[in-house]
């Protein structure tokens, strides 16, 4: 699927909220905010249409005052968010990105949620009240570059001075921590190499990156990581990662619902596919994380009610909906078999029930069936190639392996 076209140019409103979290009844905004609505001419045949209206969002935006400020009901506004619940793909906007609207007869047809040049959402109406979804997501081009700075202060400040972010600096820290105290035993003049790389689409930066190797020169001992095939491993090919548990409670419940790629709604009869496992858990049972990682997010939403979500490295991701309480917050570390929240009926829910999902690569997989990270170190059938792989990053840091 081809993405669509979104201008540059913003739909200014002025400074409202956007907390992605906040659904609430719209603001009045004053007669005289500024509205631009010219969209620019499309530039390449890939581009299939010209949005109505485009937005950018602004630090200080609430979801329904854009929504007002267009003339798009409140309560189409919580169709398409009912048809976000299966990838929440609304909780995720920031500043900078941009909403493409498209009207016809005064009422809205499509929305589309560009966060990047490679990743796209599109919201289209399929009947009288209800918006299906369709995702684009784009490989591009991966382009490398290698990072290195010295211990001078805290790893976290000698980190960004080097140019490393904030997530990535916390990623560093997460793969190691089982090998080093950053606090305790880093020293001055102690050195570090990344090998980093940002994604690109038709030359345009997309603001995606991810580690691709790493080593931490410490005193006498040598520390390394290095991404292969999504998961990370030390220079001898040992897992960096403890294995995942398969189900994220402690007890085994009854399977309410069953991941379902092809579920269909009763209305389109359109598929609109149930992305995750449903566990008939009393409310209050105990929520456990699957694996090891970083709580990225733990949000309320109208219709998925509280959830949290945890990112394991670059591939995996788990999500935990429906909650009544959460354990944990926002970027807080947590090991497998942790209890992070407790199960509940919140948001739009037939009954109590957890709702966990598992992602690989972005997509949703069944958690119950698929393959699931182990301990493990690199296969015998894979070592060839692991092992080009990091001499290759070696390389890129300076380390003459001969």
């Amino acid at each position: 699927m081809l993405g669509i076209y979104l201008p540059a140019a913003a739909l200014m409103l002025g400074a409202f909220s956007f907390q992605p979290l906040e659904y609430s009844l719209p603001l009045k905004l004053p007669e005289s905010a500024a509205v631009d609505l010219q969209a620019e001419e499309p530039t390449s045949l890939t581009q299939l249409s010209i949005p109505d209206y485009v937005y950018t969002i602004q630090s200080g935006d609430t979801l329904s005052t854009i929504f007002e400020r267009l003339g798009v009901s409140q309560k189409e506004m919580y169709q398409v968010l009912e048809s976000d619940v299966s990838i929440l793909a609304l909780d995720t906007l920031k500043p900078g990105d941009k909403l493409g609207f498209w009207l016809e007869s005064g009422q809205l047809h499509q929305l589309e949620l560009r966060f990047s040049a490679a990743e796209q959402v599109v919201f289209t109406r399929a009947a009288a009240e209800v918006f299906e979804y369709s995702e684009v997501r784009l490989e591009g081009e991966w382009r490398e570059e290698m990072l290195a700075g010295e211990i001078n202060g805290s790893f976290y400040n000698s980190a960004k001075r080097a140019g490393l972010r904030a997530s990535e600096i916390q990623r560093v820290s997460a793969l190691l921590q089982d090998k080093i105290n950053f606090r305790r035993d880093l020293r001055a003049g102690d050195r570090f190499q990344v090998v980093r790389a940002e994604q690109y689409v038709d030359g345009e930066a997309t603001g995606n990156t991810r580690l691709e190797g790493l080593r931490i020169l410490n005193r006498s001992r040598e520390l390394t990581a290095f991404n292969f095939e999504g998961q990370f491993y030390d220079l001898n090919g040992e897992s960096l990662a403890s294995a995942f548990i398969r189900y994220p409670t402690k007890g085994k419940y009854r399977l309410s619902s069953h991941f379902n790629p092809f579920r269909k709604h009763p209305v389109t009869g359109r598929v609109r596919p149930h992305n995750g496992t449903d566990f008939a858990t009393p409310i209050g049972t105990p929520v456990l994380a699957t694996g090891d990682g970083v709580v990225t997010r733990v949000t309320k939403h109208p219709y998925a009610g509280l959830y949290i979500v945890i990112e394991h490295g670059e591939k995996y991701k788990t999500r935990f909906l429906h909650l009544s309480k959460a354990l944990v917050t926002k970027g807080q570390t947590v090991s497998r078999g942790q209890k992070i929240a407790l199960s509940g009926n919140s948001g739009r829910s037939t009954g109590p029930h957890l709702h966990y999902e598992l992602h690989v690569n972005g997509r949703p997989v069944n958690a119950m069936t698929a393959p699931i990270p182990v301990a493990d170190g690199v296969d015998k059938d894979e070592r060839l190639a692991f092992t080009q792989r990091t001499q290759r990053l070696l390389e890129q840091m300076g380390v003459n392996q001969g």
